[in-house]
């Protein structure tokens, strides 16, 4: 996107942000950029890798089938028939109507049915576009130039509903398959020290959320996705189990809130962490992502420093193509991922307060409950036990309440019994 902005001179500006529109034959990316006195910081990207030229030439051909009730071509025909959808698209920038034909059979098609066959498929980039801009928090007319990048731009009809939407003209004046060609040309030219009196420096964003996996299989992101690298973030975790030693860190990439769902970047292990109750040790996860793309990711156990680290690659073997299905899919399965995330988190949530009160009452049960105080709780604990294998969020956490609650008397007892302990044989004065 950079160098479609370079190629039309942009860069020369003080401050100005830029949306770059780039529909080709298959897919369709949108990047916004904000150029700061030779520095451009890419704010976001977006798109839809199932957007094309292919799919206006897919939807002609659809028109034409169900024009003249055609119900099946043979391989042949089918490419005839693309191929024939391709050409009349093209004639339609230049002509008001033209004549699509297969074999004998013919169908007028005029600027306007085009326009009404195609605004869906537009309404799908304008969508794209939404999105990009809500994520680099600005609004359309924020945008001072719109550049158009890609064969498919050449339509008129995108051409006019990108003006629309943005409310301005876009910048069409350069051919739109070589513009990206022509600024990276300037770019590679200003690098090799031909253009020493400009200065330029281009700020990358992460495409995708970087994180880590958590009890329960949830993802917990560190470093969102369009985040301005280079850039270095860290959180505090703790362990889950009573006496826990050691520590798995698995690092994923992507927008999904469950693990399953999300590309598995490297696992490595953090030894070293004394024994304590589950929740006492500090261990702080440290993200760090350089200008070239390289994540290094760090665990330290406060108390001791012990610690451990990985460097991978997280762009290694995806694709522009693979980042845009990716979000496509976060997008599509947002509401899921929001109830099976709030599922997942109560059952986590139920699983420690089972373990902390079954090991309570593995320690201090036959001495400070009766024996039907000892069964009221251990049956609120069954029923919680059933309804995190099988209930729903609402109904685990209406459980946990119960569970909560039942088990009051045996907190305040202990408490009192660790307090007493800790003040036997001592005097007012030394307290």
């Amino acid at each position: 996107p950079t160098a479609a902005a370079v190629a039309y001179g942009l860069d020369q500006n003080d401050e100005v942000a830029i949306a770059v529109f780039d529909l080709g034959g298959g897919t369709f990316d949108v990047s916004v950029l904000q150029l700061t006195k030779g520095v451009f910081e890419v704010l976001s990207t977006g798109g839809d890798s199932a957007l094309g030229g292919d799919d206006f030439d897919n939807a002609l051909a659809q028109w034409f089938l169900a024009e003249n009730k055609l119900t099946s071509l043979d391989m042949f025909q089918q490419r005839s028939l693309l191929t024939a959808a391709r050409q009349a698209k093209e004639a339609l920038s230049n002509q008001d109507e033209v004549e699509l034909a297969l074999g004998e059979v013919s169908s007028t098609l005029t600027r306007q049915q085009f326009n009404e066959l195609v605004d869906p498929l537009i309404d799908k980039a304008i969508r794209a576009c939404k999105r990009a801009l809500r994520d680099a928090k600005l609004r359309s007319d924020d945008i001072h130039n719109v550049v158009m990048v890609g064969g498919s731009t050449r339509v008129p009809r995108v051409r006019e509903r990108v003006a629309e939407w943005f409310g301005r003209e876009p910048l069409v004046d350069l051919d739109p398959d070589k513009v990206v060609a022509l600024g990276a040309a300037l770019q590679a030219d200003q690098l090799v020290g031909n253009r020493s009196g400009d200065e330029m420096l281009l700020l990358d964003v992460i495409p995708l959320s970087l994180g880590l996996e958590t009890m329960g299989g949830l993802t917990e992101k560190v470093i969102h996705r369009n985040t301005t690298i280079p850039v270095a973030m860290g959180q505090e975790f703790t362990t889950f189990k009573d006496g826990q030693t050691g520590m798995t860190i698995h690092v994923v990439q992507g927008e999904r809130e469950l693990v399953e769902d999300c590309r598995s970047l490297a696992r490595f292990e953090l030894q070293g962490i004394p024994p304590m109750v589950a929740g006492a040790a500090r261990i702080k996860v440290t993200f760090q992502v350089d200008a070239d793309g390289l994540l290094r990711v760090s665990a330290r156990e406060e108390s001791t420093g012990s610690e451990s680290r990985i460097e991978v690659k997280p762009a290694y073997g995806l694709s522009d193509t693979d980042i845009a299905d990716m979000l496509q899919e976060s997008w599509a399965s947002a509401v899921e991922d929001k109830e099976a995330r709030a599922l997942r988190e109560q059952q986590v949530e139920a699983e420690a307060l089972l373990q902390a009160l079954s090991a309570a009452l593995l320690k201090d049960g036959e001495a400070m409950l009766s024996e039907d105080e000892q069964s009221d709780l251990l049956a609120k604990m069954e029923a919680l036990h059933h309804e995190r294998e099988n209930g729903t969020a609402a109904s685990i956490a209406k459980h946990i309440e119960i569970v909560g609650k039942g088990s009051e008397v045996f907190a305040e007892r202990r408490m009192d019994a660790s307090i007493n302990h800790a003040l036997a044989g001592r005097r007012v004065d030394e307290i």
